[in-house]
Parts: structure tokens; sequence; C-alpha cells
């Protein structure tokens, strides 16, 4: 039997708000000159919007507000980029003014308890969009802060940390890093794990060496007219889940169907094959349309040398598969596992370094259209954030940032199973549901 959707039950949520106050850094953190973004962050600068729900314990809210704020108002010592605001050089990139005015953080609170939000395993941007802070009447980017924090205090005593993040300044990886660092100073802990701050050491060579094609950047004509599909029909939100007896299937599925593989798929390879070929029947994608999969490699053990540990920034680079929707779904499901292979095969440091000279030398950015862009949060360790009151209840994404984003995230204690969330016209989701059946 295939994997299931699960539905979130909506929920009525009512968020009173104080006024939005700036913590600075607990010393002081100005630096002269702008802080450098690599071209590794500057093709990612959207908003990252996430939660992380604490039941209450012998403290009351009100103490553990102050202990969030007074840990941040430390931790920004050592992060204090984050403090500063973001700015447009002369060359077009973004860079950080490390101003040292500090992070937002606003305060709320809600009649409700934290047990009704229920399975956040499916994105309620309405009602969770309550428990993170969008800076009103911003124009752009360079007007939000990089962070922005809200702390909401629910009835039951428990509390809700609501992050808006800018994704330039830090991937995954190292947002875990900082929240985590957030935690352990609001223990009183030393950094377990320091920032590494020059990100210099992905700077473009002078002259950019473009050594390789880079599909991830390709335009692709939407000759299935799928973008009109999403303006007349509303999106629907699924999460469909997968425990370890279906992901060895696919696995197994893709070993077996008769075309070799040049080595053993992973979980990550069978399931993002999976997700793409029933994500282009489920759109009715033509035969002759080009398709791209877009998704994340991890670079930081994959440059030479590798980055440091810590490297505050993005060590991501976007890879891709390209390919005809006909030749995608024909073919047998060992076809699209074996172009997920190749492009995680082709991320060396090579390639690598030529994806940060290509953007210097062209200032493309990855392109979205017929594409499926492929998120992964299943290794990342968001759960194990400690404030001093224990791990969150809940913890996961308020929203999908794109419509062609699908996210990967671990479920259980065990984290062996995965919930992949997407969103889908409805009549695409019907088919989707449909094909997740048929496994």
């Amino acid at each position: 039997m295939a994997a299931s959707p699960k539905n979130c039950t909506a929920f009525e949520l009512t968020v009173t708000r104080g006024e939005p106050t700036l913590v600075p850094p607990a010393s002081d953190t100005q630096r002269p000159g702008l802080y450098f973004l690599s071209n590794l962050d500057q093709n990612i600068a959207v908003i990252v919007r996430t939660i992380y729900c604490f039941k209450s314990d012998t403290r009351s809210n009100d103490e553990a507000f102050a202990v969030i704020k007074r840990a941040l108002s430390e931790v920004l010592v050592h992060y204090y980029p984050l403090a500063g605001r973001l700015t447009l050089c002369p060359d077009g990139k973004l860079a950080v003014d490390c101003t040292g005015e500090g992070a937002v953080l606003i305060e709320a609170e809600t009649g409700s308890s934290i047990e009704e939000i229920g399975d956040i395993t499916k994105p309620d941007p309405v009602a969770l969009g309550k428990l993170v802070y969008d800076l009103p009447g911003a124009k752009n980017i360079l007007e939000i802060p990089p962070l922005t924090a809200q702390a909401t205090k629910f009835k039951c005593g428990g509390i809700v940390l609501g992050l808006c993040m800018n994704h330039c300044m830090f991937d995954g990886l190292g947002a875990m890093q900082f929240v985590n660092s957030w935690g352990e100073t609001a223990r009183g802990l030393p950094l377990k794990v320091p920032p590494f701050l020059d990100r210099t050491i992905l700077r473009a060579r002078d002259p950019p060496k473009v050594e390789f094609d880079h599909h991830e950047f390709a335009e692709v004509e939407d000759v299935s007219d799928t973008c009109k599909l999403y303006e007349e029909e509303g999106m629907s939100y699924q999460s469909f889940f997968f425990d370890p007896e279906k992901l060895d299937r696919l696995k197994r599925t893709a070993m077996e169907d008769g075309i070799a593989l040049a080595r053993p798929c992973t979980t990550f390879e069978a399931l993002s094959a999976f997700v793409w070929r029933a994500r282009t029947r489920a759109l009715r994608m033509h035969p002759h349309q080009k398709t791209k999969l877009l998704f994340a490699v991890d670079g930081r053990n994959r440059f030479e040398p590798p980055l440091p540990e810590g490297y505050f920034g993005n060590g991501i680079v976007l890879t891709s598969s390209l390919c005809r929707a006909g030749e995608l779904l024909e073919r047998p499901p060992s076809f699209a596992v074996g172009l997920v292979q190749e492009a995680v095969k082709m991320t060396t440091d090579s390639y690598m370094r030529s994806a940060i000279d290509y953007f210097e030398a062209t200032r493309e950015r990855p392109s979205l259209a017929a594409t499926l862009l492929i998120t992964t949060w299943s290794r990342l360790s968001f759960h194990t954030t400690d404030f001093g009151w224990g791990e969150p209840v809940l913890s996961g994404p308020v929203a999908l940032p794109e419509k062609e984003v699908i996210l990967f995230l671990s479920h259980g204690k065990e984290r062996r199973s995965i919930n992949v969330l997407l969103g889908l016209p409805e009549s695409a989701m019907k088919t989707f549901q449909e094909l997740m059946m048929q496994t």
C-alpha cells in the first residue's frame, strides 16, 4: 500500500502581538566595511519561516520569553551579521552592513493551547503564519531584517518560537547550528560549534572559469501550459508519509526493473525519482515538454579542501537533471534514478566552483519553469533545539516558499520515515494521490 496523504485539521488561531523590539548583540559587534556574501548565498535570498513548539514546564512562559530574549542578544555576538541589514553593492550583489542594530523580536499571546495546533506536517500558511512575524510594508528583501523572531505564549503555558530567516544568511545546516547555539546560550553552555564567518573562501575566481554546462540555470519553455493550471485552480497542500518499508520498496523497484544502475541507489535518489515522475504525470505534461529536477547537494565535504566546521553561510550547491516528460514517464523508474545519481555524481569541487563562477559571469539565477525543486530537511536535527525546557514537541515549516518546491522532512523518533510535503493544483493533487495509492 502506498503512502497516504496526511491532512492537518484547520483551526482558528487568534494571536495578539505586542510591539516589535530590536535585540542588539550583548556587546559591540560593528565591523568596518560590508560583510561578504558568496555567490552561493546570492541565489537564494528568500525568507524561510519555521516554528518550534515547546510545552510548559515548571517555569512560566513569561520567564521563557525573557530567556529567549537574553540568549538572542548573547548569541548575536557570535553571529553578528544577523544583527545587521542587507544592502546592495555597486556590482548588484547583496552584502550585509554590520550595523549591530539587532534582530527583531516580538512578544505575542493567544488563548489557544499548543495541542490545538495538531499535525503540522501539512503547511497551513493562514493559521501557522500568525506564529511568525512578517515586517509589514516591506517593499523588497533589503527592507526585511535577516532575522525576525516571534515568541507566542499559549494559555497552556507553552510557547512557540516562530522564525523568519533569510536563506542568503545560511542553508539548513547553518540555520540548525544557529538555532541550537541560541539554545545552548540560553542554557548557559558554550557553543558546541562556533560559527566560521569568513565566506571569502568561496569567492569566485578572477577571471571566472566556467567549465561545465549548468542546466540548473536553463530556461525551459512551458509548452504544457502548467502555469495556466495553477492560475485556474486553487492550491491543495498535502503531506505523504513514507515509512522504511515503503522507502525500501521504492529502492527495490528501481534496482530490479531492468536498467542497470552504476551503484545501489540511496533513499533520497529513489524517493526523488518517484516524486519527480508522479508530479510530472499529475500535471499532465506534454510528452515533448522538457522537465527539470533541481535539488541541493551539501558541498561542505565536497569542496577541496572541505569547508571548515561551523561554516556560516550556504554550503549547498544546486544540481539538476533535465529530460523530456515523455521519456521520464515511458521509461522505467530506474531511468529517473540514474538521472538523479548522475546529478549527485557531478557535484565535484570543479563543478561547484564552476557554478560559482557562472553566476559571477552571468548574474543568472536558476529558472523554475517546468521544474521541480526538492529541498531535503530529513537530515537536519531541528527537533534537538533546547532552550532549557526540553526539545520541541513540534517543529517545521510554516509554508512552502514556491509552488515548484517539494520538501522532505524526517518523521518519528527514529527519524527513519519521511514526510513529503507539496502543493499542487486541485486536479493535479487528486491524480498525485491516486499515484501514491498504486505503489
